[in-house]
């Protein structure tokens, strides 16, 4: 296949860094776009000798900071984002000014470029508490809190770019992510580096509700492969649910990880279970997840020391970070 270039916001995250080690193998050029305000250096470290690729600190919300690094580009990978339930009902304003605001900029500098492909990162938080599971594309959208609102509002301008200005858009809507180098620091976030960090300190599991609770956790490497395919396709103006093919329970992953728990309060606007309807991808992208829950959690496990760092939470922690989610959520 003819090497392309290839420019990636957030490359320097969790998913990015994994879809830029692809990318890499694939011998393309990649430029990578990140402020490093939850990117890691370290995920990237041991590329560093790598001659295809340019890493660029800069804040894509800053469209004439960043349109010249979109001169001849062919593919555009737009992961840049901030993530998470608890800081968004806090900070609305930073949301939309990176997942809203940060998404125009990326779509106006790829228009003005004239980019070939861009794939738009969109989150399965858009579908709030399903009706329908496994949930398909066109479920009802539903979003809980101010992070899915924003990821959604990236999509909706993604897709009007597409159909207004005929930019090649595939959007692709990712559920539970997971694998090694998420993110370690900051807010009380997703469970596995919750879980691991715990493990790590001896400390019990805290567990939501019963555990009983199910959720699509999707191997990085997977979602890193459908990226790309959704890159080589000829396809536009679609959107793809990203999934593992399963659901899982909390009770599930955590027999995995081997360790005591304890229970805490189950969370308004989360819903019972997550579970993609994956047959569209399948069938028009031939894309199928490779990695099941007990190969990703054995990797993990091997790995376990990139979370020593990572802040441990215990269930008198995670009351005082999730208060303003009751506070807001509760109905």
């Amino acid at each position: 296949m003819q090497k392309k270039n290839v420019l990636v916001t957030g490359g320097a995250g969790f998913i990015g860094s994994h879809l830029v080690d692809k990318l890499l193998e694939q011998g393309h050029r990649v430029t990578i776009l990140d402020n490093l305000s939850t990117g890691r250096p370290q995920n990237l470290a041991h590329l560093k000798e790598n001659k295809n690729l340019t890493v660029k600190k800069a804040d894509i919300a800053y469209l004439d900071a960043i349109k010249e690094y979109f001169k001849g580009i062919d593919w555009v990978f737009h992961l840049a984002a901030l993530a998470d339930i608890v800081p968004s009902i806090t900070n609305p304003a930073e949301y939309h000014r990176s997942n809203v605001d940060g998404t125009f900029s990326v779509l106006e500098a790829s228009k003005l470029a004239g980019v070939k492909r861009f794939i738009y990162t969109a989150s399965s938080s858009c579908y709030g508490l399903p009706d329908v599971i496994p949930t398909p594309e066109y479920a009802a959208i539903k979003p809980e809190y101010p992070y899915a609102l924003t990821k959604y509002l990236g999509e909706c301008y993604a897709m009007n770019w597409a159909k207004i200005y005929k930019l090649p858009v595939i959007s692709l809507r990712l559920f539970n992510v997971y694998g090694p180098r998420s993110r370690t620091s900051g807010t009380y976030g997703a469970v596995f580096g919750v879980f691991l960090a715990q493990k790590l300190a001896g400390k019990p599991f805290t567990v939501v509700g019963d555990g009983n609770q199910t959720r699509d956790f999707t191997y990085v490497s997977d979602v890193a492969r459908a990226f790309i395919a959704a890159a080589e396709s000829d396809l536009q103006e679609e959107i793809f649910n990203v999934g593992s093919g399963n659901t899982y329970s909390v009770n599930r992953l955590i027999e995995l990880l081997d360790g005591k728990k304890v229970y805490i309060p189950k969370r308004p606007g989360e819903p019972d279970s997550t579970f993609a309807d994956i047959s569209k991808i399948r069938r028009l992208l031939n894309w199928k997840p490779e990695v099941s829950l007990e190969q990703g959690v054995k990797i993990l496990l091997e790995n376990i020391d990139y979370w020593r760092e990572a802040p441990v939470w215990t269930p008198e922690k995670i009351e005082d970070a999730t208060k303003e989610w009751f506070k807001y959520l509760s109905k």
